[in-house]
């Protein structure tokens, strides 16, 4: 059984920083590229970062150089550390893993408010 479980969100000031981590079990972690993807209300469920197999990278424009993405394949994780929060920032994170299938998490909330 395929688990992707988040966790670290909260509610944070604007300018702070929050770490999300995510477990996985179940799949094969190092050979899947894992991403966060976040929803804000009312709109989309947007790309926030990804990182592949063998570590490439690739962010938003909205979060680059504020957001870092990274993984421990030795701890089946993928982490987003997040900085300089924004109010724009408040969403529900999804952690994903995709080889040929894909599968998510349940999410965690992030809130950026003063």
């Amino acid at each position: 059984q395929v688990q992707l479980v988040e966790s670290g969100g909260g509610l944070v000031q604007p300018g702070g920083s929050l770490r999300l981590s995510c477990a996985a079990s179940g799949i094969i972690f190092s050979i899947h590229t894992m991403a966060w993807y976040r929803r804000a209300p009312g709109k989309q469920r947007e790309l926030v970062a990804v990182i592949g197999s063998g570590g490439s990278l690739n962010y938003a424009d909205s979060v680059k150089g504020r957001f870092t993405i990274s993984r421990d394949n030795a701890k089946n994780a993928v982490y987003l550390q997040m900085n300089n929060l924004k109010p724009e920032d408040t969403a529900v994170y999804f952690c994903n893993a995709r080889t040929t299938t894909t599968y998510w998490g349940q999410g965690t909330q992030v809130t950026v408010s003063s």
